[in-house]
């Protein structure tokens, strides 16, 4: 099977991606445990054009987590934005941005696969916290053709309620 460039849709109604996603999966990430659960994401647009990105979960020993960061969507790619969690103070030093692309969204703007072009990261995000397994395995298909390796996936638990902090 020919492998596909990694590549973000082509437009995105930043609009509609805002609000609150329940993380569906993941690959494993250093930052985060692999047994977290009631993972979220929610995004909402800040004053001065950028997002506002507040990721909550429960930490492998069920304490409650949460990293706020902020995004910029590229100007020449609606589907790209460039992510930081760094200290507000310290978010100027150059490379400390990560890629965060959206690599596919439905038309009801209800479930979302992103990733990062080296493709080390990628997640599948549902407005629901039970995602429907059928959308699930399609947009996981994406991710295989566009060379996404699942083997290491992690299905992310959830017991449906947003953390508190």
């Amino acid at each position: 099977m020919d492998v596909e460039e990694v590549r973000s849709v082509p437009g995105l109604q930043l609009d509609r991606y805002l609000g609150l996603w329940f993380e569906q999966g993941r690959l494993p990430l250093r930052y985060e445990d692999d047994d977290a659960t009631d993972v979220t994401a929610e995004y909402a647009l800040a004053d001065d054009g950028t997002v506002r990105v507040d990721n909550r979960c429960l930490d492998g020993d069920g304490e409650p987590t949460q990293a706020v960061g902020e995004a910029e969507l590229d100007t020449e790619h609606a589907g790209r934005l460039r992510v930081t969690f760094l200290p507000e103070g310290l978010r100027w030093i150059p490379f400390t941005h990560a890629d965060y692309w959206v690599l596919r969204v439905d038309a009801e703007y209800r479930h979302a696969l992103v990733g990062t072009p080296d493709r080390k990261h990628l997640w599948l995000l549902a407005r629901e916290p039970r995602g429907d397994g059928a959308v699930r395995r399609d947009f996981l298909e994406t991710a295989r053709a566009q060379g996404f390796d699942l083997s290491d996936w992690i299905e992310t638990s959830q017991s449906g309620e947003v953390v508190a902090i």
